[in-house]
């Protein structure tokens, strides 16, 4: 029995293929920490506000 040997051609292009799946694994990681960064960012802000903000009826001395 012989195996069949891929050509050049089909290694190359089952490696782009690979290549491309990469990419777009890599884009979802990419995308998802830029959403994870930014509403890290709005919670930080809204703390922030929440605690630096005095009650009115409140005096400070």
């Amino acid at each position: 029995m012989s195996e069949k040997k891929p050509s050049e051609t089909e290694t190359i292009l089952m490696a782009l293929d690979q290549v491309s799946q990469t990419i777009d694994v890599m884009t979802s990681v990419v995308n998802r920490l830029r959403i994870y960064v930014q509403e890290q960012e709005v919670t930080a802000e809204a703390s922030k506000e929440a605690t630096t903000e005095a009650p009115a009826d409140r005096i400070i001395h």
